[in-house]
């Protein structure tokens, strides 16, 4: 296509969007009310994802030795364990470190453990992660079979269950999403298609004065992705106004410093690029199919 062909058509498709002022404003208006409630849930879902995957990462296996196992047994143990492609991290807790620990977790009434510093009842022991959460129970059972090893300990039950919910979460937001998206694409492209079908005489006659499929289409194809994007915009600026307001007021007002939201980059340039894209696409999408049916005389 010659530029100044497509320049042609981007100018009237630009003039088109103020010549139907009313059904562009209706288009627009569309496209920015349901862009802006799918915005909300991808914000949302992604949140929810951040939080399962933070739980997620927090499952750890124990891995104890035997009081009476010297430090030989432990780096042998701890190269063992290193070797193992599922294991991530990898981190040794010695018997003095794991009493303090034991101390702090009980508080003020650690100092009953006081005096056992010289006879510590406790092993020396590791912590490891797998590479991902679900690999946890298998990776376990590798453990165990390690000499040198007495115990593994990676609370099994609980796992599974939390896993079990995590897998569930993750289906609904994912079946959730896609049928909003579903649904805003119906709703977006039967409202521009109504711009499109109260011109359907201005279309019948250029096709009927020699005017090609390709040279009617390509303005109502700018004017569907203007309308798109121009629809997508209004959302996004609510969208990350709003979600910086949100991020103050839980970490500032309510100082709920446990609920870990997502920052706001990269989050607001994804979800912009998201609602952008959809825009584009809805308007494009609507406005050829809608034209297509007038082009059939």
């Amino acid at each position: 296509m010659k530029t100044s062909t497509f320049a042609r058509h981007l100018r009237e498709g630009v003039k088109n969007l103020g010549r139907n002022g009313w059904m562009t404003f209706a288009s627009i208006s569309a496209v920015t009310i349901t862009l802006l409630i799918l915005g909300v849930f991808l914000l949302l879902a992604m949140n929810i994802q951040h939080l399962v995957q933070t739980v997620e990462k927090q499952v750890e296996i124990r891995v104890s030795l035997d009081v009476t196992a010297d430090q030989a047994t432990a780096k042998k143990v701890e190269s063992e364990l290193k070797k193992l492609p599922d294991a991530a991290e990898v981190k040794y807790v010695p018997k003095a470190e794991g009493l303090q620990n034991l101390k702090k977790s009980f508080g003020e009434k650690g100092a009953l453990f006081n005096g056992l510093e010289k006879e510590n009842p406790l092993p020396d022991s590791f912590i490891v992660k797998a590479k991902t959460p679900q690999q946890t129970g298998a990776l376990a059972q590798k453990i165990q079979n390690i000499d040198g090893v007495k115990k593994v300990n990676y609370a099994e039950q609980t796992t599974k269950k939390l896993f079990a919910v995590t897998d569930v979460v993750r289906f609904v937001i994912v079946a959730f999403i896609i049928a909003l998206a579903f649904t805003a694409m119906f709703l977006i492209a039967n409202t521009i298609k109504l711009t499109i079908v109260a011109r359907r005489r201005e279309i019948e006659i250029m096709k009927l004065v020699g005017a090609t499929n390709g040279f009617i289409r390509w303005p109502f194809f700018v004017e569907g992705a203007l309308m798109g994007i121009i629809g997508a915009i209004f959302p996004i600026v609510i969208l990350t106004v709003g979600y910086g307001y949100l991020i103050d007021f839980v970490e500032r007002q309510l100082a709920l410093y446990f609920l870990d939201l997502l920052p706001m980059s990269p989050l607001a340039f994804q979800i912009s690029l998201i609602l952008l894209g959809i825009g584009a696409f809805i308007g494009i999408w609507g406005s050829l199919m809608s034209v297509r049916r007038f082009l059939r005389i």
